[in-house]
C-alpha cells in the first residue's frame, strides 16, 4: 500500500488520469507519445504501489474497477493541489495567487458574456498571478460543484436557495412565449389571447421555474427540456408553444421562423445570480473577482 508519494508516483498518477480521460490505453498512446506496452507496464507499477487493481484492460476493453472509480476523483484532487502549490510557490511576491474556478450557465446573451469579460480584464489589472478556469454546466451541477469546493463562483439561474451558499443578484433575463412557423397561431402572433391557447401543446423546462407562476396548465405540457437550444427546436417544429430568452429567439425571428405570441402578456423575468460558498473568512482572490464582477454589472432597471 502506498505510504508516501514520490515523483514517480505523481508521474504514474498523471499517466493513469490521461488514460481514464482518453477512455483506454490505445487512445492514450497518441496523447502521451508512449507505446501501449509501456502504458500497461506503468499502470501495473502504479497498481503495485497502491496495492489494488485500478482497471481491467485487454481484449474486453478498458473499464475501471470499483476501487479505480473511487481513486479517480482522489487523483484529480491530488494533481490539482500539486499544481496549485506550484502556482503559489512561484508567485509568493504577488498579492492574489491561485486558481479561480468559475462555473457558467450556457445560452447567456452576448452582452452578459461581454460583462464577464470586462470583469476579468479589470481583475487582471490587480497585483495578481491567478489562473482562470471556466466551466459551463447546468444549474444543478454548478451548485454541486460549489458545495464540493470544485468551484469558487458560479453565475447562472438557480431555483434553489441553499443555506450554505450566498446568492448575489446580477441581472434579470426576460423570456417570451413563442410559436413556430406552421403553428396554427403563427399568423395571429402578436395578438394572441389566453383563451386562444386552449388545446395547444407546450414545451416546458424539466426543472422548477418559480418565476413563471401559473402561466401554463400542466396538462398542456407535452415535451420537456433542460436546454434552451432543445426548447427552440421543439418550438420551431410548429407543434409546440414555449418560452425562450429574447436573445435566443432573436436569430429565428430574423429568419421568420418564430414569432412571440404577445410580449405584453406572455412573459416572465428570470433572475441571474453569482453564487459562492458562505465562508467565515472570504478568500481574497474570490472576493476581489466578485467585486470586479459586480462593478461590471451595475444595478439594472
Amino acid at each position: 500500500m502506498l505510504a508516501s508519494l514520490s515523483d514517480l508516483d505523481l508521474r504514474l498518477i498523471r499517466v493513469f488520469i490521461t488514460i481514464v480521460d482518453a477512455g483506454g490505453l490505445s487512445a492514450a498512446q497518441a496523447r502521451l507519445n508512449v507505446g501501449q506496452s509501456t502504458l500497461s507496464s506503468q499502470l501495473a507499477t502504479l497498481e503495485t504501489r497502491l496495492g489494488f487493481r485500478l482497471c481491467k484492460r485487454g481484449r474486453g476493453g478498458f473499464r475501471l474497477s470499483p476501487k479505480g472509480e473511487r481513486f479517480v476523483p482522489l487523483a484529480r484532487d491530488l494533481l490539482a493541489a500539486v499544481n496549485e502549490f506550484g502556482v503559489q510557490a512561484r508567485n509568493l511576491d504577488r498579492k492574489l495567487v491561485g486558481t479561480l474556478q468559475i462555473g457558467l450557465i450556457g445560452h447567456v446573451s452576448v452582452e452578459r458574456n461581454v460583462r464577464i469579460a470586462q470583469a476579468i480584464a479589470r481583475f487582471r489589472q490587480r497585483d495578481e498571478a491567478v489562473q482562470f478556469a471556466l466551466f459551463v454546466h447546468s444549474p444543478d451541477e454548478l451548485e454541486a460543484q460549489l458545495l464540493s469546493g470544485r468551484l469558487q463562483l458560479a453565475i447562472g439561474y438557480f431555483w434553489h436557495r441553499l443555506a450554505t451558499l450566498e446568492y448575489t443578484p446580477l441581472f434579470t433575463e426576460r423570456q417570451l412565449a413563442y410559436c413556430g412557423r406552421g403553428h396554427p397561431l403563427f399568423d395571429r402572433a402578436g395578438r394572441v389571447t389566453p383563451d386562444d391557447l386552449a388545446g395547444h401543446e407546450w414545451t416546458w423546462r424539466s426543472y422548477p421555474l418559480p418565476e413563471a407562476g401559473s402561466l401554463l396548465p400542466p396538462s398542456n405540457v407535452k415535451a420537456v427540456t433542460d436546454n434552451m437550444e432543445a426548447t427552440a427546436v421543439l418550438i420551431l417544429s410548429g407543434r409546440h408553444l414555449g418560452y425562450l430568452p429574447e436573445h435566443v429567439a432573436a436569430p429565428y425571428l430574423a429568419m421568420g421562423l418564430l414569432s412571440p405570441l404577445d410580449p405584453s402578456v406572455f412573459y416572465y423575468d428570470v433572475p441571474f445570480h453569482v453564487v459562492r460558498r458562505k465562508r467565515t473568512l472570504p478568500e481574497d482572490m474570490t472576493a476581489a473577482f466578485l467585486e470586479d464582477l459586480l462593478h461590471a454589472y451595475p444595478q439594472e432597471e
